[in-house]
């Protein structure tokens, strides 16, 4: 688990990514990474319109740890905001104003073994979990805070991240998907580049 002083500074290193992608200027100042800040984990940055209600604005992540998560966060920060196919790029205006940043930490993704695929819905705990589904050539992922922000049990959540994977929603139940767990720590701005903290979930 990070601090919150490490998830300031990875939620801070998103931001400054992100700005100095759109302006073109190089911005120094970041502080020396913790060990935390230097392992290898997978990461999900979220951009969030906080004058609109907070709606979804772009959301990219490598959920695998191939790099250190510092050098991962930068990545992600500019695809979400500049290379998510649901949205229009982030300008650098629009990023100042009015958009919050929340970094999602991944722990290990492990697969859920059952015999029966009705089993996934009690192995799945809905503010814990994130999900991943992957079978008939596609995979989807969702992470925890989609299921306890639109209110999905367990059974919707599955359906959901089918859907995500462009699969039909009950695919889940067929046998032939693979479903994973991971859980995730989650660092968000209070506003737009505003005070970072530690946005607990409840299961």
């Amino acid at each position: 688990m990070l601090s919150v002083e490490e998830g300031a500074l990875l939620v801070k290193t998103a931001r400054v990514a992100v700005e100095t992608h759109l302006s073109g200027k190089e911005t120094h100042g970041a502080a020396e990474p913790s060990p935390g800040l230097r392992e290898e984990r997978g990461v999900f940055v979220t951009l969030l319109d906080h004058a609109n209600g907070g709606n979804l604005r772009g959301c990219i992540g490598i959920p695998f740890p191939t790099r250190s998560l510092l050098e991962q966060v930068r990545i992600v920060a500019v695809e979400a905001a500049t290379t998510d196919f649901r949205f229009e790029p982030v300008g650098l205006e629009e990023l100042q104003n009015r958009i919050v940043l929340e970094a999602t930490v991944l722990s290990a993704i492990e697969p859920i073994w059952v015999k029966n695929p009705l089993d996934f819905r009690e192995n799945i705990l809905v503010g814990r979990d994130g999900l991943m589904v992957e079978g008939m050539g596609s995979h989807g992922l969702l992470l925890p805070q989609v299921a306890v922000d639109e209110g999905f049990d367990s059974e919707e959540f599955l359906s959901q991240c089918c859907l995500k994977a462009d699969l039909p929603p009950d695919a889940w139940l067929t046998g032939d998907v693979r479903v994973s767990r991971f859980q995730g720590q989650v660092f968000a701005e209070e506003k737009p580049n505003g005070r970072v903290f530690e946005r607990r979930l409840k299961p």
